[in-house]
């Protein structure tokens, strides 16, 4: 897969820009004003490691990176993969919310509700235990670098 620059920046407003560089040189960005400033860049950097950690090529970061622009991500039009990837991150996001933490088991249990719900095939994807440990770490050092990035500043990753 075609790797690509992601960068979030934390604007002064506090709202942010989410832009995408692929390979070819190619962007594309998104604005994230008002309250999107404030959800969509744990979201997205929820997104960063469950991709990262899972080796998912078919979810957010994958799509762009294979030429998809930012709104050509619905999940009205992605294949199954994308579907399974934003559940997950959906799980994650529920945790951060409730500070309940859900195990493998949870998450198989949503996903399988989730693709039985919209009568789609479910990816040959099993999430374990370790892998939703290392997926928390990852968020958490993503946090980290988002939490101290001065506002004005970008914060610039490499989704392989």
């Amino acid at each position: 897969m075609p790797s690509l620059l992601v960068r979030i920046k934390k604007k002064n407003d506090g709202s942010a820009a989410l832009s995408c560089q692929r390979a070819d040189g190619s962007v594309t960005w998104q604005r994230q004003d008002g309250q999107l400033g404030r959800f969509f860049p744990p979201h997205d950097l929820t997104h960063f490691a469950v991709e990262s950690v899972l080796g998912v090529t078919g979810g957010f970061f994958g799509m762009i990176a294979g030429g998809r622009d930012i709104n050509q991500t619905a999940l009205a039009s992605v294949p199954p993969e994308a579907h399974f990837v934003e559940v997950t991150v959906g799980f994650f996001d529920l945790e951060l919310r409730t500070e309940v933490l859900g195990s493998a088991a949870d998450l198989q249990w949503k996903l399988e509700g989730y693709f039985a719900d919209k009568k789609l095939p479910m990816p040959p994807i099993h999430v374990t235990d370790e892998q939703i440990a290392a997926i928390r770490v990852k968020r958490g050092e993503l946090f980290g670098l988002w939490q101290a990035l001065p506002v004005g500043e970008t914060l610039e990753l490499r989704f392989q």
